[in-house]
């Protein structure tokens, strides 16, 4: 059995009078995709930056590469990399420059080659003189994803990577999160996107009002749900059908269920 690279037990956390996180619970195998997948407001943001020593949780415990995050935060830092739902590179530099800048921040050795080494990875060699400001949406998310895997982390956290991003970067970004995991690197990533979990994950938890409200593969968590028969014809549910029945909006997947009986 694949040891767990992050564990969450009973995660809480609240503002003043709002109760953000209810009792979290789960576990990410190590070397796997986790999408952490919710609406706008259902805490995955406030759960990264729990898991990540940014912010600290009201009860529950959380550790990350064997490293409890409340009371090991400096080893846990070192073994994580963090890349939010905006690029956090710096514009006045180029795509080479950001990189040797974080290679140094971390004491590395020939943070030259290391940041060549990365724009070849991520097909940003051409552009590594260019200022960042002249990158594409989908450009600087690539030197972003590539400056979090500077030091070789254990688990890296992708919060929301893809937002605000064409159809074509977004493709981009999914092939290396799929080459990440296929390397060895724990991969949480939280999403509102339904495809993007689908594509990328090898489990999904649903987030919803503070709590996991389902936890699985997404064959599993297709058997949360009847398929629908009409007739001869078996409609599989898709992870959309899955997510709006179990925070509330089950009657879409019935009207998408009796829109096909009525053409049929």
């Amino acid at each position: 059995m694949t040891a767990a690279a992050i564990r969450v037990e009973g995660i809480e956390k609240s503002y003043k009078d709002l109760h953000v996180l209810r009792g979290v619970d789960f576990e990410v195998a190590s070397g796997r995709i986790f999408a952490l997948l919710g609406s706008n407001g259902a805490g995955k943001t406030t759960m990264v930056k729990i898991l990540s020593t940014l912010l600290k949780a009201d009860a529950g415990s959380a550790a990350v590469g064997g490293f409890d995050v409340a009371t090991e935060s400096l080893k846990v830092r070192q073994a994580i990399s963090l890349t939010g739902q905006f690029a956090a590179v710096d514009e006045v530099l180029s795509g080479k420059e950001n990189l040797v800048l974080v290679a140094k921040l971390r004491h590395l050795k020939n943070p030259g080659d290391i940041a060549d080494d990365l724009l070849a990875q991520f097909s940003l060699t051409e552009a590594g003189s260019r200022k960042v400001a002249s990158y594409s949406g989908g450009m600087r998310r690539r030197l972003d994803i590539a400056m979090s895997l500077i030091g070789n982390p254990q688990a890296i956290f992708l919060d929301e990577p893809t937002t605000g991003l064409d159809p074509e970067a977004r493709l981009e970004v999914w092939q290396i999160v799929k080459n990440l995991a296929r390397q060895g690197t724990t991969v949480l990533l939280t999403t509102q996107y339904l495809d993007e979990a689908e594509q990328l994950a090898d489990r999904i938890a649903i987030l919803h009002e503070g709590r996991i409200i389902a936890n699985g593969t997404l064959a599993e968590l297709k058997q949360l749900l009847p398929p629908a028969k009409i007739e001869y014809v078996e409609k599989q549910p898709s992870l959309e059908d899955i997510f709006l029945a179990l925070v509330g909006g089950g009657s879409t997947a019935a009207g998408n269920n009796e829109s096909v009986k009525d053409r049929s």
